[in-house]
């Protein structure tokens, strides 16, 4: 199984930053809030961003570490809790994972978290796809 994370999997685009969002819906589990928004997959079906406000964790050194274990929990859980949702549906999604708390957590509760977050997009992926399914048949 890859689990690498590739150039493309980043969320880079400025307008679909800020269409995530604008549009999407957000999920917490605290230290982490996640926004996420569904969309027709493209090249790759999920795409995401990390982002430690600086507001909250003040040293550098801290936020490029707390940037590295979310970005290595995604990375270990992405393959078997997100993955088959989207491809079963045939959906793509932005993420976005910010964190909110003042103090770094240690990996385990980061990873913990990160998997319950992934758990609950891929229930909201399955719900929207059943509410697409079901309003198609009544048209």
């Amino acid at each position: 199984m890859d689990y690498t994370l590739r150039k493309n999997e980043k969320l880079r685009s400025r307008t679909a930053v800020n269409r995530l969002f604008d549009e999407g819906k957000s999920l917490m589990a605290f230290p982490l809030r996640a926004a996420y928004r569904l969309r027709e997959p493209g090249e790759n079906n999920v795409q995401f961003l990390v982002t430690i406000p600086k507001k909250r964790i003040r040293r550098a050194v801290n936020r490029v570490t707390l940037r590295r274990r979310v970005r290595e929990s995604y990375r270990l859980a992405r393959r078997q809790l997100l993955t088959p949702a989207l491809e079963q549906y045939g959906a793509g999604v932005d993420i976005a994972f910010v964190y909110l708390d003042n103090t770094p957590a240690p990996f385990s509760v980061i990873q913990e978290k990160m998997e319950s977050l992934l758990t609950r997009i891929a229930q909201a992926v399955a719900e929207q796809e059943a509410a697409n399914s079901e309003s198609n048949h009544q048209q």
